[in-house]
């Protein structure tokens, strides 16, 4: 029977990619690129050959193979596995760069930052204390070589291959025998004499002047050199000055050193290497302290390295949301962060976390989703936003918080081009038919028309047909000034997916109608409107060959290339501009304010099959009944402090402004010819619609408010007594919740 010998470094799970070893590695290691053979997951492989002759240096080497093995300190480089054999030894490490070839790849990108180099020598010290002041050890080559560059830019400390104890035992230190390494020994040590006193860190320390010398100067060409900062910042020369001094006494021990580059003003206290010393305790801290630190932590990452944004801060905000409870406070700089990553990194890493957080009810973190949601909604697919975060949003539309309900509305712009048939036709139109119809805040009702107008080209023909007429014309009886203008301008910015039938019979009598209304705004508006539409009906009058071509989006599938005309009219979907609501929301964090001194709007309707009331009666009584028994009194609470602050946004700042807004559009408009991109520059609702004027009130104000404030009361009181008689026969409801009957 025979018997064959297995070859050990066939069997060991890492292998050598077939490329040739990096250079700048003076001495018996040589540095490969390797990987995992199970996972293919990058290593780096230090390789040495064992060859005839050199036994001195197998000894080093062997010696060097065991420090790797027993030394662990996060600024030390990390041995993940090992393999000797009699011909050769194998220490197998995390992937690394050496220090001189990242330094290189750097300058030639444009160069590498202080904030960066003060973090990296911050390390390399950290780890001269752990060996020197912990471990009684002398590391003895300090230098360019044996420093390492991982991929988050952390630096480490490696070439251990002539360490040795710096309490005497085990010998002296090993012979290196290489020119290049002997030129960083500090000059005490040609004296043989022994006389010269010092430290035992005294000849690490010199060699780490030498280090800092090189990375801001380049290669050291003489000990001489050194005399000359060159390079090196002002800030760091008098502690760099200490390091290279002739007399071994006065060299700063490694945590000294430390000490005083961290002093104020020093070269190591900054914004960057704060950030790292709070990551790498974040385990141990406070859940305050963290909180405090996520939410300063935005403000710093533009001027971070974008390496150790994607390795470093992004493992900790995923850690932080999935175990450590931080909530809403690490969604922006997660999005931030996010902007690094591959279309594929972001899907492996961030949808997973956004699509958990929409499940979330804490009301914080919800509306910041919404808020952010143009950061990550490319990334999402549709079936993701149709079964997994469309359920969820759709909450937000039944929320008692106005800003939450405002926000759900915008975030729809974004969402409705993902979004099936059955959402988006259906289930989303119920909701906006109820906030126009219902909702109290003006500006969402306002915001509501916006969206619909934005969104109308992705509905389906028949939904089009149905829903549009019927909501802008419902905009237009608003008693929210800006709605009206909204309801005009919805008409107008989806002028092509009327036919001339409907524009004639249902939408010109409409528009007629706010010719007479009581603000000049929305008459402005509706003259150019008019216009407009007129023209579009002369001019296929003129020539009915037209028809077909002017109708020819009417009755078309859904398409987002329809949308054009609504692309810029209506801004703060993409901008983010905050509306009245938002302002009001941010004054009055616990409640919000609502609609004291508009005319009573007629009764609402429920849906927007049709525009004639009595159908819908019946229907519509119902679902009147269970909206009124719902807590809206909460919304009211502040209406009296936001009186008295002068803010009446009802009947003053937002119509002073659309007004401005108008004139100018009317003074710019030249002709009254069916130039439907005019709506588009000068009906733009980023301009129309953003924060009031402040006004001063009327002089009857306070008698309004006191009257204004007894009917709250006495609407509190009702709402109070009906509450009650429903939690004693039903029990609580749930919050933002439909109570079915």
């Amino acid at each position: 029977m025979w018997f064959f010998a297995r070859d050990p470094v066939r069997d060991f799970p890492f292998e050598l990619i077939p490329e040739p070893p990096e250079g700048g590695l003076p001495g018996p290691w040589a540095l490969h690129r390797g990987r995992k053979k199970a996972t293919g997951s990058p290593v780096s492989i230090f390789v040495y050959d064992v060859k005839p002759g050199a036994e001195e240096q197998t000894q080093v080497a062997k010696a060097a193979f065991k420090r790797f093995k027993t030394l662990r300190h996060p600024n030390i480089l990390a041995y993940i596995d090992g393999l000797e054999t009699e011909k050769c030894l194998h220490v197998v490490t995390e992937a690394v760069t050496p220090l001189g070839i990242y330094l290189k790849a750097r300058v030639e990108a444009g160069g590498l930052k202080e904030l960066e180099i003060s973090w990296g020598l911050h390390q390399i010290v950290k780890a001269l204390s752990f060996l020197v002041n912990d471990c009684s050890l002398i590391h003895n080559n300090v230098c360019m070589a044996a420093v390492f560059v991982d991929r988050a830019g952390e630096w480490k400390l490696g070439g251990l291959d002539y360490m040795y104890s710096a309490q005497g035992n085990g010998g002296g230190p090993p012979r290196k025998g290489i020119p290049e390494l002997e030129q960083y020994d500090p000059p005490e040590l040609a004296d043989s004499s022994g006389r010269v006193v010092r430290e035992k860190w005294s000849a690490d320390m010199w060699r780490l002047g030498c280090l800092i010398w090189e990375v801001f100067n380049g290669p050291l060409p003489r000990a001489a050199a050194l005399r000359n900062p060159g390079k090196i910042p002002k800030t760091l020369v008098p502690h760099y000055c200490e390091l290279v001094g002739a007399n071994p006494k006065v060299r700063p021990n490694p945590a000294r050193f430390l000490q005083n580059c961290r002093a104020p003003g020093g070269f190591m206290s900054n914004r960057f290497v704060e950030t790292n010393l709070f990551l790498e305790e974040i385990q141990i801290k406070e859940p305050a302290e963290k909180q405090k630190f996520f939410q300063e932590l935005s403000k710093s990452l533009d001027a971070f390295p974008e390496d150790f944004c994607r390795h470093k801060v992004l493992p900790q905000l995923l850690t932080a949301f999935e175990f450590g409870n931080a909530g809403a406070v690490v969604l922006t700089p997660l999005f931030k962060v996010g902007k690094f990553l591959s279309a594929e990194e972001y899907q492996q890493k961030i949808i997973p976390v956004v699509v958990k957080m929409f499940s979330s009810t804490d009301r914080a973190m919800r509306i910041r989703l919404l808020q952010q949601m143009e950061q990550f909604i490319q990334y999402l697919d549709e079936p993701t936003v149709n079964t997994q975060i469309f359920p969820h949003v759709v909450h937000g539309f039944l929320d008692t918080n106005p800003a939450i309900r405002e926000q759900t509305v915008k975030s729809m712009l974004l969402l409705a081009p993902k979004l099936n048939e059955a959402n988006l036709n259906v289930e989303l139109m119920k909701h906006f038919a109820r906030l126009q119809a219902k909702d109290e805040q003006g500006p969402i009702r306002c915001n509501t028309t916006v969206c619909l107008g934005k969104i109308g080209s992705y509905l389906s023909a028949s939904t089009r047909h149905r829903v549009l007429t019927s909501a802008f014309s419902r905009a237009t009886r608003d008693p929210f000034a800006p709605s009206r203008v909204a309801g005009v301008l919805g008409f107008a910015a989806t002028h092509n997916l009327y036919s001339m039938n409907d524009c004639a019979q249902k939408i010109l009598p409409v528009l007629c109608g706010l010719t007479v209304d009581p603000e000049k705004s929305v008459r402005d508006q509706a003259f150019k409107a008019i216009r407009s539409f007129l023209s579009k009906l002369e001019s296929v009058s003129e020539d009915p060959t037209q028809l077909e071509e002017v109708e020819k989006d009417v009755h078309a599938a859904s398409s987002p290339g329809m949308g054009g005309a609504a692309a810029s009219w209506a801004g703060w979907a993409v901008t983010g501009v905050s509306s009245l609501t938002s302002k009001l929301i941010r004054s009055h964090p616990t409640t919000a304010p609502t609609e004291t001194n508009i005319p009573q709007r007629p009764t609402p309707e429920g849906h927007w099959e049709t525009q004639e009331e009595d159908k819908d009666t019946a229907e519509d009584s119902s679902t009147a009944d269970r909206w009124d028994d719902e807590d809206w009194g909460s919304l009211e609470q502040e209406a009296e402090s936001v009186l008295a602050q002068q803010d009446d946004w009802s009947t003053g700042g937002q119509v002073s402004r659309a007004s401005q807004v108008s004139n100018s559009d009317h003074k710019s408009s030249k002709s009254p010819e069916s130039d439907w991109s005019s709506w588009e520059a000068e009906g733009s609702w980023e301009q129309g619609w953003q924060e009031p004027s402040s006004q001063e009130p009327p002089p009857d104000g306070q008698v309004k408010a006191e009257l204004a404030r007894k009917k709250r009361e006495e609407r509190r009181r009702e709402m109070e007594a009906k509450r009650a008689e429903r939690k004693v026969a039903k029990g609580p409801m749930k919050l933002g919740a439909r109570k079915l009957d």
